[in-house]
C-alpha cells in the first residue's frame, strides 16, 4: 500500500499542473495571511478561505513541511502556524504557554530568514522584531477577527497582501538548506524503495478521515514497546522498528493527505472514509468510480462537485442500460473515456484514536473495477415501487437500509460495510450479516420498500449463482412471476392480495393485516395463513370487487395445493427473503399494473 501511494506522488509530482507539494513541503488548513509591509507592520488580514458547499473553510495550501511529533511539546512552523505561535494569543488562557510558543516561532524563523538578502524575509524578521504579544488584543485588525483567530486557524505571511512569503524562492532555498541539515536519522534499507536512505522515526500526520482527530491520524506509528520488535534496542525504536525512508514516509503522506483534501476522490461510508486513485492525473477515474458507487448526484438539480463530462456521460448510459434490463458493452461504453487497463486503488480507511485503521485495500485494473459494480446493479435491479426512488441504488442508501429510521444512532457496523465493499468490488457473495439485517428491519418495521427489496433479491441471486444452483432464479426477476410455483414467493402474493382486499372494503383503515401478521405469516405460514383466509373471506364478501379477487387468491390456492400439501410450518431464511418478494412484486402489480 505504501508503495502504490508513493508511486502515486511521483506522477503527481511529474504534472506540471500538479500543487502536490514537493519534498520538504507539506500542507495545511489556511484560514488567514497575515499582511505585512517593508517595515515589518500589519497592514490587514485576509481570509485564504475557500467555498465548500454553504459555508466557508480554510484552503488546503502548500506550506513548509509541518512538524512532526508535537503533542504537548512547543514546536514551531516556518512562515505559517496558529495564533499561540504566529501572534502569541490564544483562547485557552495559557497566557505563558503562548508567549513561549511565539518566542519559539520568532527564534526558529529569525534563524532561517537571517541571511536570506530579500525584502520578503527582512519584513518578517523585522515584524517578529517588534510584534509584542501583550499588546497584541489592542490591535483593531486583531479584535476584528478575534473570534476566528482564536479558533485555532493557521496563519501564513504576505507581502503587502500579494505574494505568499514561504514561495519566494530565496526563502525555499533556505528553508531546503536548512532541511538537509536537520536528519542526524540512521540510514538503512528502506523497506519501501528498497534503498539505503535516512529512515523517517515519525511519521506523516494523516488529516482529513472522517472523524479523525483535528491535528492528524497516523497511518504508521510505533510509540509504545507493545508495538516494536521484541528485545528491541534503540536502533529499533519508533519509526527505526520498520524502516521507511523519510523521503518514501512523506511521499506516501503527502499522496494521502491530497487524496483526502480532494472531494473527487473520496467518499464517506458509515464510518469510513473510502480514497480511490488511478495511475494517472486525470479526473475523468475518480469521477467515473464515485458515480458508480454513488449515482446519487447525477440526479441532483445543484452539484456539490462538478464531474468531468465524460464520466457523467459514460456512467449515465450504463446505468440507464442497466436500468431497462439491457447487458452493457462495458468496453465500448468506456473505451471512449478511459483506458480500462489502468491500475486503480481503493483504501478504506476509518480513526481509531490517534491511528489509522485500515478497513480494506483492494487494486485491481479499472475496467475490472467497473465490470464488478456493474453486475452489482444488475443484480440489485427490481421494479421500483415509486417513480421518484433511484434507478440504481447507492452504496449509501444499502447501509442507511440496515439501521432503523427511529434510532438516534445511525452508525453502520464496519464489518457489514468492509463486507460488503469487498463483494461490490470483488464479486463475491454479499455478506450474510446485511441479508439477516435487512430481514430483522423488515420484521420490525412490518413493510417491505423497493431498496430492501433490491437488497434480498441481490443477495439471493449472487447466492444461487455461486452455488450453481438455478432453484431461485424464477423468482428473483425484475417484477411480478406469476407463473412461479415456489411456495415462499406464492405465500408473500397471497398475503399481499389479502392486504388490498383489506383496504378495498376498508379504503381509510390506519392498521392492515400486514401491521399485525407479517412477521408471522412470514417465519410461521401454518400457524398464521388459516386464520388469515377466514378473514379474507370476510372481506370479499363485502367488495366490490370480490369476484376479481377470488380469482387471484383461487389461482395462487390451486398452485399452493394445501389439501395435499399443507402450509409450511416455518420458511427459512432464504425463502423468508422470497415471502417478501413475493408480497413486494405482487403489491406492485396492483398499484403499477
Amino acid at each position: 500500500m505504501l508503495n502504490d501511494l508513493v508511486r502515486y506522488y511521483e506522477i503527481l509530482a511529474t504534472d506540471e499542473n500538479s500543487t502536490v507539494p514537493k519534498e520538504g513541503y507539506g500542507t495545511a488548513n489556511v484560514s488567514f495571511s497575515l499582511n505585512i509591509d517593508d517595515n515589518g507592520n500589519l497592514i490587514n488580514i485576509s481570509s485564504c478561505k475557500v467555498p465548500a458547499g454553504k459555508k466557508m473553510v480554510a484552503r488546503p495550501m502548500t506550506v513548509p513541511e509541518p512538524v512532526k511529533g508535537r503533542t504537548n511539546k512547543i514546536l514551531p512552523d516556518f512562515l505559517f502556524g496558529n495564533s499561540s505561535y504566529v501572534l502569541g494569543v490564544d483562547n485557552k488562557g495559557k497566557r505563558d504557554r503562548s508567549r513561549d510558543c511565539y518566542k519559539a516561532f520568532k527564534e526558529h524563523n529569525i534563524s532561517i530568514l537571517r541571511n536570506v538578502n530579500c525584502k520578503e524575509a527582512k519584513a518578517v524578521i523585522k515584524f517578529l522584531e517588534k510584534w509584542d504579544p501583550e499588546k497584541a488584543f489592542d490591535n483593531p485588525l486583531i479584535k476584528e477577527n478575534l473570534d476566528e483567530i482564536l479558533k485555532g486557524a493557521i496563519f501564513i505571511f504576505r507581502y503587502y497582501g500579494k505574494e505568499d512569503i514561504h514561495n519566494v524562492p530565496e526563502i525555499q532555498e533556505a528553508w531546503m538548506e536548512y532541511k538537509s541539515k536537520l536528519s542526524p536519522n540512521p540510514i538503512r534499507q528502506c523497506l519501501v524503495t528498497g534503498k539505503p536512505a535516512p529512515i523517517a522515526v515519525l511519521h506523516p500526520d494523516i488529516k482529513g478521515i472522517y472523524k479523525g482527530q483535528s491535528m492528524g491520524n497516523k497511518l504508521v506509528s510505533y510509540n509504545d514497546t507493545a508495538y516494536e520488535s521484541y528485545n528491541s534496542t534503540k536502533e529499533k525504536k519508533q519509526g527505526l522498528n520498520g524502516p521507511v525512508s523519510e523521503y518514501a514516509a512523506f511521499a506516501y503522506g503527502t499522496a494521502l493527505n491530497s487524496l483526502l483534501s480532494n472531494e473527487r476522490n473520496k467518499i464517506i461510508l458509515g464510518d469510513t472514509t473510502v480514497v480511490f486513485w488511478a495511475e494517472s492525473t486525470s479526473k475523468v477515474y475518480p469521477d467515473m468510480f464515485s458515480l458508480l458507487l454513488d449515482c446519487s448526484p447525477l440526479y441532483e438539480n445543484e452539484k456539490k462537485i462538478i464531474r468531468s463530462t465524460e464520466a457523467e456521460k459514460a456512467i449515465k448510459a450504463v446505468l440507464e442500460s442497466i436500468s431497462r434490463g439491457k447487458k452493457t458493452d462495458v468496453v465500448e461504453v468506456y473505451k471512449k473515456a478511459v483506458d480500462e487497463n489502468i491500475k486503480f486503488y481503493v483504501l478504506g480507511m476509518s480513526p481509531n484514536a490517534a491511528r489509522i485503521t485500515v478497513r480494506f485495500y483492494l487494486k485491481d485494473i479499472f475496467g475490472s473495477f467497473a465490470e464488478k459494480i456493474e453486475q452489482h446493479y444488475e443484480d440489485m435491479s427490481i421494479q421500483k415501487q415509486y417513480d421518484n426512488e433511484f434507478d440504481s441504488v447507492p452504496l449509501w442508501r444499502i447501509l442507511s437500509e440496515t439501521v432503523s429510521k427511529k434510532s438516534d444512532d445511525k452508525t453502520v457496523s464496519a464489518y457489514l460495510l468492509t463486507s460488503l465493499m469487498r463483494a461490490i468490488l470483488l464479486g463475491g457473495n454479499y455478506p450474510v450479516s446485511l441479508y439477516q439485517t435487512i430481514l430483522q428491519r423488515i420484521h420490525a418495521e412490518q413493510d417491505i420498500n423497493y431498496y430492501k427489496a433490491s437488497i434480498i433479491k441481490a443477495y439471493l441471486l449472487r447466492k444461487s449463482r455461486k452455488a450453481k444452483n438455478d432453484m431461485y432464479k424464477e423468482v428473483l426477476t425484475l417484477a411480478l412471476n406469476d407463473n412461479t410455483n415456489n411456495r415462499a414467493y406464492l405465500l408473500g402474493r397471497l398475503f399481499a392480495v389479502f392486504e388490498m382486499v383489506q383496504k378495498d372494503v376498508n379504503p381509510n383503515i390506519k392498521s392492515t393485516i400486514r401491521d399485525k401478521y407479517f412477521t408471522s405469516a412470514c417465519t410461521t405460514p401454518a400457524a398464521t395463513f388459516p386464520t388469515l383466509l377466514s378473514l379474507v373471506q370476510h372481506h370479499i364478501s363485502k367488495s366490490d370487487y370480490g369476484v376479481y379477487y377470488d380469482k387471484i387468491i383461487g389461482e395462487i390456492m390451486d398452485k399452493l395445493n394445501i389439501e395435499n400439501d399443507p402450509f409450511p410450518k416455518r420458511l427459512s431464511l432464504d425463502d423468508q427473503g422470497i415471502f417478501y418478494l413475493g408480497f413486494y412484486h405482487q403489491r406492485n402489480k396492483f398499484y403499477k399494473g
